[in-house]
């Protein structure tokens, strides 16, 4: 069992940074591809970005390619997302979520997924 605990989130005002953070336990981490998807208020879950089991590739939504950037630390089992000129419509739950070795990294689709987090409220005031 894979167990992810995210962190980070709070109230930031348009044009701010946020940084969120998921904890992984229960197995090796780089075993897994790493996602984070972000689902507001009546809205299906979306993907926001991914990353290979190295770090060493990633990918982006459009909608925030250039102002979020995801990164981990294998040594700490601990994947990263920095969320920089922050927009009201970024306002949502984001979730981490892990995706085992043999299906591949940044899936887009929540399905393809194996584990997930709790998630954490990122709201951003105009």
């Amino acid at each position: 069992q894979v167990q992810l605990v995210e962190s980070g989130g709070g109230l930031v005002q348009a044009g701010g940074s946020l940084r969120l953070s998921c904890a992984v336990s229960g197995r090796t981490f780089s075993s897994y591809g790493m996602g984070w998807f972000r689902q507001a208020p009546g809205k299906e879950r979306e993907f926001v970005a991914g990353i290979s089991w190295s770090g060493g590739s990633t990918s982006y939504a459009d909608s925030v390619k250039g102002r979020f950037t995801i990164s981990r630390d294998n040594a700490k089992n601990t994947v990263y997302l920095r969320m920089n000129s922050l927009k009201p419509e970024d306002t949502a739950v984001y979730y981490c979520a892990a995706v085992s070795l043999p299906k591949g990294w940044g899936l887009r689709r929540p399905g393809d997924y194996d584990y997930w987090g709790q998630g954490t409220q990122v709201t951003v005031s105009s």
